[in-house]
């Protein structure tokens, strides 16, 4: 099976349950040893942790932003301190249990997250990979809506 959650659909209900999800890297963190994963697909984002411990995740070590990735995991609280209220996916993480690079990727030559400003000739040179970023999914999602919207009269 590929994938059983999308990242950005678990919540606190999903604690205890083993998923696979699918996505890019969005951010790597290594925190002497254990390293931390934010897995974004179309759904959204989450934080997956590897324990250094832990076998078949040794992928995990060499992984970089823009990679595509199959993670198994189990879905837990995250401790307390760290919970993120700002995101959907904010009280939980999933916790590895294999970690399988299904594509490497050459870094990108813009940051994809909303945080930075991109020259516009340098995101229209490289559309494909602007279309990734979150203003723009929003605008192709609210296109997509109004357009299977009736016309209003």
């Amino acid at each position: 099976m590929m994938r059983t959650h999308r990242a950005g659909d678990l919540r606190a209900e999903h604690i205890g349950s083993e998923v696979v999800i699918c996505g890019w890297v969005a951010h790597r963190r290594d925190h002497g040893g254990i390293v931390f994963l934010d897995v974004r697909d179309t759904s959204g984002l989450v934080q997956v942790v590897v324990d250094p411990e832990q076998m078949g995740c040794e992928a995990a070590h060499r992984v970089r932003n823009e990679w595509v990735l199959r993670v198994v995991g189990t879905v837990r609280p995250r401790p307390e301190g760290t919970v993120n209220p700002e995101m959907p996916t904010g009280e939980v993480e999933v916790g590895a249990t294999a970690v399988e690079v299904l594509n490497e990727s050459e870094p990108p030559p813009f940051p994809l997250d909303d945080r930075v400003e991109v020259d516009e000739v340098l995101r229209l040179r490289h559309r494909y990979l602007d279309l990734r970023r979150a203003p723009m999914q929003r605008n192709l999602r609210l296109r997509t809506f109004l357009r299977a919207a009736p016309a209003l009269t």
